[in-house]
């Protein structure tokens, strides 16, 4: 096969993959998951380690949905895995996820070719205006962590009013993975973008909680958002960004 033919392939095959796929991929993947591909008198292991050598320590139906999913390995950030040679990404092992069931009585790795987003109600419902906010930093972390020039960083001037109150822009400028991490350097990955199960809105003001881990170590961001009225239509926003003894502004 030419090679400008084949480099087609794999970008078309690319643009086409599932959000789901990529959210396997880059860490940052939907509240529930469900299991998809395990016929109907058949059960989906569920393994102590991720692979077929760990001891079955339990089950989840062929049509179990509601799973929440921990993290995958191997672990690939969107970015590492555009750079790969089609050689390299054929080589790669098969993926493994640790989830675990909605009442938490199950959980452990199971293949990721059998799991795929819930879409059959088993993520908790929730206001639109909070299902928005946690879109929009799920999108933040997403656009930050690919973005292949200074122009296509959320943060940059050009595109931080997508993210952020109008009136908070002008202050962006110096900040960048701090503001995501907590540090300029990062080394981890996010394991969970949801909204606050306590007080996910309380008059007005949206609370939604990143939990990530940097060189090891876990932490957590919180993201205040509420209706910019400064823009048309007064979409949601973020105003004001929490880490552990600091926030922004």
């Amino acid at each position: 096969m030419p090679t400008v033919t084949r480099l087609l392939l794999i970008l078309l095959s690319l643009l086409l993959a599932s959000p789901a796929a990529w959210a396997q991929m880059d860490g940052h993947g939907p509240d529930a998951w469900e299991v998809t591909g395990v016929a109907s008198n058949d059960m989906l292991n569920v393994r102590a380690g991720p692979g077929t050598g760990y001891m079955v320590i339990g089950t989840f139906a062929h049509d179990a949905t509601g799973l929440r999913m921990t993290t995958c390995v191997p672990y690939l950030p969107r970015q590492t895995y555009h750079a790969l040679t089609e050689a390299e990404r054929a080589s790669l092992p098969p993926r493994w996820c640790l989830v675990e069931s909605r009442d938490g009585r199950t959980g452990g790795w199971v293949s990721a070719h059998y799991l795929q987003e819930d879409m059959s109600g088993g993520q908790p419902e929730m206001a639109p205006p909070v299902a928005e906010a946690q879109a929009l930093v799920r999108d933040l972390y997403r656009s930050f962590d690919t973005a292949g020039t200074a122009a296509d960083n959320p943060i940059s001037p050009g595109a931080r009013r997508d993210y952020f109150f109008k009136a908070l822009a002008p202050q962006l400028s110096g900040h960048g993975a701090d503001l995501l991490y907590n540090a300029q350097d990062f080394q981890g990955e996010v394991t969970r973008i949801a909204p606050d199960p306590e007080q996910p809105m309380l008059r007005g003001m949206i609370t939604i909680e990143v939990d990530f881990t940097n060189l090891g170590r876990p932490q957590r961001a919180v993201f205040r958002l509420r209706a910019d009225t400064a823009l048309p239509g007064a979409p949601v926003r973020i105003f004001r960004i929490e880490h552990e003894g600091w926030a922004f502004p």
